[in-house]
């Protein structure tokens, strides 16, 4: 095969790539637009559970001179990548798809549709239960005579590493299927070795959280309920005997 043979193919994977790319980053920006005049409103849906909580009088300031105009912009961009995670997984989809053989794809859809529902579970778990109660706690053990008074770009940093967490966290699940999917071990292996990960999703839960036992516990349980999820699940990924005769074929 000539150069020039092998260099289209190649060239027409990268145009693929860069199209679905458009795609994503355009399908980011229409949801951006059409959210960007509720920025305000969605700023105080995400600040609630700390306000709802912080002392009679208190509030929220701005330490910056345009943080009341950036961070909520900041918050509505971050929240039309979030929303817009199905139509980029549809298009991450459109991109291999034609690679894959048939089984695989049997496969790869349910993977990328329970994915983006794990993450949304994730960020409404830390935003219904794990706020109240870290922000309850943080506010109750507040020193006597200190004003409680928190930044607003301070605090969407806070719960946006939260919301990343606690998402990341969710996806436990795929990634055993895809450890199991991958020959890299098997779900009798990982049960095997359930107290070493028990112990490993406390530690997880330690060096993503604040510094208090209840945020730490409230991201590792989740976690090891969500690996005995995935080892039941795995056991569909497992790859079989028929599935490596058609890969070697």
């Amino acid at each position: 095969m000539s150069s020039v043979e092998q260099t289209q193919p190649l060239i027409s994977h990268l145009l693929e790539l860069r199209n679905r790319l458009l795609h994503s980053i355009a399908g980011v920006l229409v949801v951006f637009l059409a959210l960007i005049y509720f920025s305000g409103d969605i700023y105080e849906f995400v600040s609630k559970p700390l306000v709802d909580r912080l002392p009679e009088g208190a509030t929220m300031i701005a330490t910056d001179v345009a943080s009341p105009f950036f961070t909520p912009l900041k918050l509505t961009l971050i929240v039309a990548v979030f929303l817009s995670v199905p139509y980029i997984l549809y298009q991450v989809w459109a991109f291999v798809a034609p690679g894959l053989y048939k089984h695989e794809r049997r496969l790869i859809f349910p993977l990328l549709f329970s994915s983006s529902l794990l993450f949304y579970c994730g960020v409404a778990f830390a935003y219904f239960v794990v706020f109240p109660l870290v922000f309850g706690f943080f506010t109750a053990i507040a020193l006597g005579g200190v004003e409680i008074a928190t930044d607003i770009a301070s605090y969407l940093d806070f719960v946006l590493a939260l919301f990343l967490a606690f998402g990341i966290a969710f996806e436990v699940p795929v990634a055993i299927c895809l450890l199991c999917w991958t020959g890299a071990t098997t779900p009798k292996s990982l049960a095997a070795k359930r107290p070493y990960i028990i112990v490993a999703a406390f530690i997880v839960g330690m060096l993503l959280t604040p510094p208090d036992m209840i945020s730490q516990t409230l991201l590792a349980v989740p976690m090891c309920l969500l690996f005995e999820v995935g080892l039941v699940f795995a056991r569909f990924y497992t790859k079989k005997e028929a599935e490596e005769e058609e890969l070697e074929e």
